[in-house]
């Protein structure tokens, strides 16, 4: 039985590689290729695939935004995240966003095309040093500080912030100072280099 893919990494190379390579490992056809979240949420709901192989980290609109709108039409979607640095507070995100693989990046293609299979069949599969990653949380910082950190860290200003996370702008001010306090910092860009530093973000 095939398998049908979307595969979005911004990482040419790499998505190319793959692309290649799963059909050789597996019953695997790729519908599509996405550079980045956008087009990997356009993809998925065009083509529709058994499963959605998408890069955690993208520029843009990063893997989790992307999953974000995929589940607002296809909640159902099977999704296997591929993570470089999996993020405790960003794998729990993409729990919550009811993502069901994750994946190493440096995996070999053998065993992603394995996890996709998996995936298909209705399986979950968290990779062993990605799950280790996730257990060891020392981060002190509430979901909504890190939404608001990463907004900050993105650019965005504090309105900006308040309109994409549909908050009042008092409420992201809070946050932010929160976030300052906790991180010991004395400015929100301070506070968001600080956690990212710590692998929080």
């Amino acid at each position: 039985m095939t398998t049908t893919v979307v595969l979005a990494d911004d990482e040419a190379l790499l998505r190319k590689a793959l692309a290649a390579l799963l059909p050789l490992e597996g019953e695997i056809t790729v519908l599509a290729e996405a550079g980045d979240g956008a087009e990997a949420a356009q993809a998925t709901l065009e083509h529709r695939p058994d499963v959605l192989v998408i890069d955690l980290e993208m520029p843009g609109v990063d893997g989790l935004g992307a999953v974000t709108e995929i589940r607002k039409e296809l909640p159902g979607q099977a999704i296997l995240m591929l993570t470089r640095h999996a993020r405790p507070g960003v794998l729990r995100k993409a729990l919550k966003l009811g993502v069901q693989g994750f994946v190493s990046k440096s995996a070999e293609p053998a065993h992603i095309a394995t996890v996709i299979a998996s995936l298909h069949a209705g399986r979950r599969w968290i990779d062993p040093e990605v799950s280790a990653l996730a257990v060891v949380d020392d981060c002190p910082l509430t979901d909504r500080e890190i939404d608001v950190l990463r907004a900050t860290r993105d650019g965005y200003s504090v309105a900006d912030i308040a309109g994409r996370l549909h908050l009042a702008e008092g409420t992201v001010r809070n946050y932010l100072s929160n976030a300052m306090q906790k991180t010991q910092t004395r400015t929100r860009h301070e506070a968001a280099r600080y956690a990212r530093e710590h692998d929080w973000l």
